[in-house]
């Protein structure tokens, strides 16, 4: 007799060893990515939570304070994300008073982006958990170790732009 959800006996599908070395894939190195973005994203996430936001939150209001000014547009292409992706996030931000949403200078249509001081205090304690975590990471290392460090993260994005003052590091 079966019931729906029981526990089936093994079949010949079912793999019951751990995966090895019988593929060209690092497994070391993916589950410390994953274990580490787990950890460096947890502090922020708890913060975030108190106020009901989230990742997209993050993001929006990190790269804002770190280019005031910044174009929808150019926020649209730095986060790879769709418009209505955006609006969402970006409608509650500036109706929370963290951005200010300002008309282009010569275009009128376009739209330039602000943090507020509101949004800078935000993104500040948004980052320095962040940051504590990195230099302590970091600590032990010198500065070729820091580099192969920028070197191996710009490796992982998929589309390059330069890293201000990372010479001809790459970043997306």
């Amino acid at each position: 007799m079966s019931c729906p959800g029981a526990i089936k006996p093994v079949s010949e599908e079912t793999c019951d060893h751990q995966t090895g070395d019988e593929e060209d894939i690092d497994f070391e190195i993916i589950e410390l990515v994953f274990f580490a973005y787990r950890d460096f994203t947890s502090d922020p996430d708890a913060i975030l939570g108190t106020f009901g936001f989230g990742r997209a939150h993050h993001r929006v209001v990190h790269f804002v304070n770190r280019e005031p000014g910044l174009t929808v547009a150019a926020l649209l292409e730095t986060l790879k994300i769709t418009k209505q992706s955006l609006a969402r996030v970006l409608k509650q931000l500036v109706d929370s008073g963290y951005i200010d949403q300002v008309a282009g200078p010569e275009d009128r249509r376009q739209r330039r982006l602000f943090p507020t001081e509101r949004g800078r205090d935000l993104a500040l304690a948004l980052a320095r958990p962040q940051s504590r975590r990195i230099a302590h990471a970091l600590q032990s290392l010198d500065e070729s170790g820091r580099t192969a460090v920028k070197t191996f993260l710009s490796g992982m994005i998929n589309s390059p732009t330069a890293i201000p003052g990372g010479d001809d590091l790459n970043e997306g």
